[in-house]
């Protein structure tokens, strides 16, 4: 793996290597609902949800209007999309494609 960043230890590379030993929708729901809270999976999918409208170019109003994030929600995730790692513009280039 030649991106690393410094946060990263032995627990949080078990955790990837779990995420990455799943096989199919259903064992990653089961996962996601034995290792985060219902509130936490909410939020993490409305995280990617505003990334996935930012990326389509909509507008704050509309994705507050339509996700309920927060405007600072909204900002700290447009960041990350345009000046973080490109976890989020991965995972979107690779769903956009499937659906289109």
């Amino acid at each position: 793996m030649s991106y690393r960043p410094k946060w990263v230890d032995d627990d949080v590379d078990f955790l990837v290597k779990a995420i990455l030993s799943l096989k199919n929708e259903e064992e990653v729901l089961r996962f996601l609902e034995d290792i985060c809270t219902i509130n936490e999976i909410e939020e993490l999918s409305q995280r990617l949800k505003v990334a996935k409208m930012l990326y389509e170019g909509k507008s704050y109003e509309e994705i507050e209007k339509e996700t309920g994030a927060s405007s600072a929600t909204i900002s700290r995730v447009k960041k990350f999309l345009y000046y973080g790692a490109d976890g989020y513009k991965t995972v979107l280039d690779r769903l956009i494609k499937k659906e289109g």
